[in-house]
């Protein structure tokens, strides 16, 4: 469970309140009581509820009603509603809203390509990658994982991946083939995972004791030969595919018998549409 500070969350409000509501404070309504209510406007999977209630709280106001992350919501559906004085709801309405918007739309559209993943291949895992907006890793891995994925890669720290740049230090291929045991003798632990674009190298690092391909923008065509191989002679090695992969086409790919599609699509979809509506009580 990714869990958000205290802190964290005030200086994420903070952005939209850096000292006081001015528009709020000039109608000197401050002291009424209100609510808040957050509906969403379309089919999503909730997610990152929890922060928006924390935050609430952060500020005093009541939390009367929520859904919980990874809750599947319809149109129309109450998601978020808080009671406060009138001036706090205005200062947490923009904030708590626009939590759930990008993480739900984050969430849900995992869970679809993962749910069409499934349909064809239900051994196929879906596996985001590290690149994620800026500021915003630990929001983005949170609401992947609400949505149902796994993480591919956090960072350059915990998990070894060897692109075509990685080679560039060797003379030629050879060499670098020749390295990849070398590489297992220095991390027993890890496992050594090469990306590879072709069918010839693909055929060498698989000879050679790769852990894990991860095949690039790679044909159809080829990636079914990679597969084929694999299961013939290399059984051992599991077998991912990167590179223009979203919810469109991911069915496509996890079709043709691979073991885990690699994406960063989710973190681009955009927001849920979301609605709001403030009452005085």
């Amino acid at each position: 469970m990714i869990l958000f500070s205290d802190n964290e969350l005030l200086e994420l409000l903070s952005d939209d309140l850096p000292y006081l509501d001015l528009t709020t404070s000039l109608q000197e309504k401050s002291n009424l009581k209100a609510k808040l209510d957050i509906f969403t406007r379309e089919d999503i999977v909730v997610s990152c509820s929890e922060e928006s209630c924390q935050i609430a709280k952060l500020m005093n106001c009541e939390v009367v009603h929520y859904l919980s992350s990874k809750t599947k919501a319809s149109k129309g559906d109450l998601v978020l509603s808080f009671i406060g004085t009138y001036e706090n709801i205005h200062k947490i309405w923009r904030t708590t809203q626009l939590i759930v918007e990008y993480s739900s739309k984050i969430a849900t559209y995992t869970a679809t390509m993962k749910q069409n993943i499934a349909e064809v291949n239900p051994n196929c895992q879906l596996l985001t990658t590290r690149k994620t907006y800026p500021f915003a890793k630990k929001f983005c891995i949170k609401s992947i994982l609400n949505g149902g994925a796994l993480v591919h890669r956090l960072n350059l720290s915990e998990s070894l991946l060897f692109f075509p740049n990685h080679r560039v230090v060797y003379k030629d291929d050879l060499e670098f083939y020749k390295d990849i045991e070398t590489f297992k003798i220095k991390m027993p632990e890890k496992k050594i995972v090469v990306e590879s674009s072709t069918f010839k190298d693909s055929e060498h690092l698989l000879e050679y004791g790769v852990d894990v391909l991860q095949l690039d923008k790679m044909s159809k065509e080829d990636i079914k030969k990679v597969v084929q191989l694999r299961n013939q002679s290399y059984k051992y090695v599991k077998i991912v595919c990167s590179g223009g992969i979203n919810i469109n086409n991911a069915k496509e790919y996890a079709s043709l018998g691979i073991d885990a599609i690699v994406t960063s699509a989710m973190y681009s979809c955009g927001m849920s549409d979301f609605g709001s509506k403030i009452t005085i009580l």
